[in-house]
């Protein structure tokens, strides 16, 4: 009997016992995952309920754990990275919950020693520069990639990394560039890596694999968020209810050096974003590639 005979016949029988297991409901799932991967961890940026938070931190975070999610990625909002908490307490705070702080988006134009050097006393990764916007010369982008510079070495004599997070307007070529390329092709690959939000590489029309591909162990976190064609564009939808084949991208983004698996879900008609936390941790609670 050779070896695909046997390996069917032994699948056949697992798959028979199943059905009369109190799982049994289960049975087909399991088999469908069979040698499949899950996400080793999955966290979610704040912004996602930043409503939320701005009323009841402690109360919103605390949520989020019971959704499922494991790490968070902050943002600099009115009350700072930490939420009106001590970056300390906050840290306890997370552990209490079951959580880690991984990373935020902040203003890296202001006292951004200091929040390296409370980033990294609480054991985060990573500080992220969240939005430079579209430029008029391809040369901002070079003064951009010179700063990121700066400030991936502020970062590492703290002991953290910086990155930066994308979105569609570094994909559009000027005067023969793509941004996006200009800025990693400049920046220290020991000290700068990249956050791709996958939404805004696909809403640019770029495959997210072709940039894994281009540059590896560059792009150490990612933001997964779908997307939805509407009559006038696109915007955000629940993960799995648009068009990202998420299978394939994170396959790839993992292939290539990704770390760090954070939802962000943009608000849309309808939503809610206490729900959409929620959903959307569901769906990579159960989410294999």
């Amino acid at each position: 009997m050779n070896n695909n005979r046997r390996d069917f016949l032994r699948m056949s029988a697992f798959a028979a016992a199943g059905l009369s297991l109190p799982f049994a409901g289960k049975a087909s799932s399991l088999l469908a995952g069979f040698g499949a991967k899950q996400l080793p961890a999955f966290g979610i940026q704040l912004w996602t309920v930043k409503e939320d938070m701005a009323k009841d931190p402690k109360g919103t975070l605390k949520k989020l754990a019971s959704f499922g999610y494991k790490q968070i990625e902050s943002f600099e909002g009115a009350k700072g990275i930490f939420w009106g908490m001590d970056h300390k307490d906050f840290k306890k705070y997370m552990d209490e919950l079951g959580m880690k702080i991984v990373s935020a988006h902040c203003d890296t134009n202001t006292n951004f020693e200091k929040k390296a050097a409370e980033a990294a006393a609480i054991g985060m990764k990573y500080l992220i520069c969240p939005y430079k916007g579209a430029q008029k010369s391809i040369d901002d982008y070079k003064r951009f990639a010179d700063e990121f510079n700066k400030n991936g070495e502020v970062c590492k004599k703290s002991g953290i990394r910086f990155a930066y997070h994308n979105h569609d307007y570094s994909f559009v070529p000027m005067n023969g560039q793509v941004p996006q390329d200009v800025m990693m092709d400049n920046t220290n690959k020991d000290t700068v890596d990249f956050e791709m939000d996958i939404y805004w590489v696909v809403a640019a029309g770029i495959d997210p694999i072709t940039y894994f591909k281009k540059y590896p162990n560059r792009f150490r976190l990612c933001h997964i968020k779908d997307l939805t064609k509407t009559k006038t564009g696109h915007e955000s939808c629940h993960l799995g209810k648009g068009t990202i084949d998420f299978k394939s991208i994170l396959k790839a983004g993992t292939d290539a050096g990704l770390k760090y698996y954070v939802v962000e879900q943009e608000a849309f008609t309808g939503s809610n974003p206490i729900e959409s936390a929620e959903l959307d941790s569901a769906y990579l609670q159960g989410f294999s590639y």
